[in-house]
């Protein structure tokens, strides 16, 4: 029986998100406990919260909003792949100590381990491991960090980069307890219309 490994980080009012980003709150409509028949409560958050797909949409002007984008890019064949870069620095394709065997692959970095504590000196992946990871046939990539750009980088060259090949991008996963090796992913979006993220439930399924 395949095991399911959780990939998401909780999500509560203490989860980090971007600064000037809009944080996780959830407020009760209704209460059992004020003798309401049921329970409800609503949500106000980024899209960008934790574990999260970005469109093309969200680097590129009219490119495909997370509604349109198969389901299929999101499941299946996945590679974890462990890096070792200082704080801050691009992954570039020399940082790469194995061959690329999967046309989704995660990358662990250990540089963002805390998700409810938000630092800026994360890893991101470089233009060059994106075209790299393009002539691979990779069509979804993702990374154990709030960003594929490292903090400083207003332009988001990768988020371009990425958007222009065609390949999907996942951030803020949780990668600390997980080997590095083969899996098969599963991380749907919500079909939000028009949107240019979606918060994920993402797991690998192993064995």
């Amino acid at each position: 029986m395949p095991r399911l490994i959780d990939i998401s980080p909780l999500v509560s009012p203490r989860l980090g998100v971007w600064p000037g980003d809009v944080p996780f709150a959830r407020a009760a409509g209704l209460r059992l406990e004020d003798g309401a028949s049921c329970e409800l409560s609503s949500i106000q958050t980024t899209l960008h919260l934790g574990a999260h797909a970005d469109a093309p949409c969200h680097r590129l002007r009219g490119a495909r909003p997370i509604h349109v984008m198969p389901l299929e890019t999101f499941y299946g064949p996945c590679q974890v792949v462990e890096v070792r870069v200082p704080r801050g620095a691009r992954i570039r394709p020399a940082d790469l100590r194995v061959a690329v065997r999967a046309p989704r692959v995660l990358f662990k970095t250990g540089t963002f381990p805390d998700p409810e504590t938000f630092t800026i000196d994360f890893a991101g992946l470089s233009p060059e491991l994106v075209e790299t990871l393009h002539e691979a046939g990779v069509l979804l990539v993702g990374i154990d960090t709030p960003s594929v750009d490292p903090f400083e980088d207003e332009r988001l060259e990768s988020h371009g980069a990425l958007a222009k090949r065609g390949i999907v991008n996942l951030e803020g996963l949780v990668l600390s307890g997980v080997p590095a090796g083969r899996y098969t992913l599963v991380a749907l979006p919500l079909r939000l219309e028009g949107a240019e993220a979606s918060p994920l439930r993402a797991a690998l399924l192993a064995g």
